[in-house]
């Protein structure tokens, strides 16, 4: 009886080594991004490593600084120009939620009503971007004129006796009083707050309001409990975009305003440019810089998003 024999497997085939990638192809994002960092370096760590040192110095421009780690000129600082802080972070809080306001129906409308006039009223939006900054704000001079038609119609509206009780005009006079500030501010600084409102809204899904219209809910509570939280990455992004630039502007202030409504960024551009005061310039830089980190630290935690447009 012939025995069968099972047939031997056929050898395996060796199994395929994967190559490592060259050290070289690892190194290929860092050279990448070398050149920002480089940027980044010369650009803003340096000079702000300069301002830190020039902060706690001590002399004159004749004599020379040295530094002597005079950290007594921030105390100094704070305690001499306190109400020029407390009155740019008012008037950049007012201009961010008038920007709010008026920026978050029109980037809703283009959002989701515009159609085909969607580009028109993006071009339109971006369009005081093509002109120079201090030409839009030396126009607000003619526009907020006195004996002007925005003038006459705000008297005829008696707006200017509710501003005038509040302090932010003065009389029939609109120049050179708060509101002229905060209308400068917020007319400059209104793109930066549509432009990441569309950006969010656009991302969300119309079926999200289709649902909610088939769960019988009515347009108010669809924006409340849909549209809305959805678009908070683009509030958040909006507001900080507004309220940063804001709080550090001295152009509206120079030009709209009066010494009576001076900004931080006002004086500090006094001390760099005409007194020479460098360590009080330097220091009153890093108070804002200070103030402003913290509020937006603040900020950002309470708004409860982390996803910023």
């Amino acid at each position: 009886m012939a025995t069968v024999t099972e047939a031997e497997a056929p050898p395996l085939a060796p199994q395929s080594v994967k190559k490592q990638p060259k050290k070289r192809g690892r190194l290929v994002p860092y050279w990448l991004l070398l050149p920002g960092l480089l940027w980044l370096l010369v650009f803003f760590a340096l000079p702000m490593i300069y301002q830190a040192s020039t902060s706690v110095q001590t002399g004159s421009l004749e004599e020379g600084y040295k530094v002597t780690w005079h950290f007594a000129t921030y105390w100094d600082a704070l305690t001499e120009y306190w109400p020029q802080f407390l009155r740019s972070v008012s008037y950049a809080a007012a201009a961010t939620v008038l920007c709010l306001l008026l920026g978050y129906p029109l980037a809703y409308l283009i959002a989701f009503r515009a159609g085909r006039w969607r580009n028109l009223i993006m071009i339109l939006v971006i369009a005081p971007f093509f002109t120079s900054f201090l030409i839009r704000t030396l126009a607000w001079k003619t526009i907020l004129a006195d004996g002007g038609p925005v003038v006459g119609a705000l008297n005829t509206l008696h707006v200017l006796n509710v501003t005038d009780w509040l302090g932010w005009t003065a009389g029939d006079r609109v120049l050179a009083t708060p509101l002229a500030v905060v209308c400068g501010l917020t007319y400059n600084f209104l793109p930066f707050m549509i432009l990441p409102l569309y950006t969010s809204l656009e991302r969300i899904d119309g079926r999200l309001h289709e649902a909610a219209g088939d769960l019988y809910a009515r347009p108010w509570t669809t924006f409340r409990k849909v549209t809305f939280p959805l678009s908070m990455p683009g509030v958040v992004s909006g507001t900080l975009l507004t309220f940063i630039p804001a709080a550090g502007d001295y152009v509206n202030a120079e030009l709209l305003g009066s010494t009576d409504t001076r900004m931080i960024g006002n004086v500090i551009q006094t001390q760099f440019l005409r007194i020479l005061d460098y360590p009080t310039a330097a220091a009153l830089s890093f108070i804002l810089m200070a103030a402003i980190l913290l509020m937006v630290t603040v900020y950002i935690r309470r708004s409860g998003t982390e996803d910023l447009v």
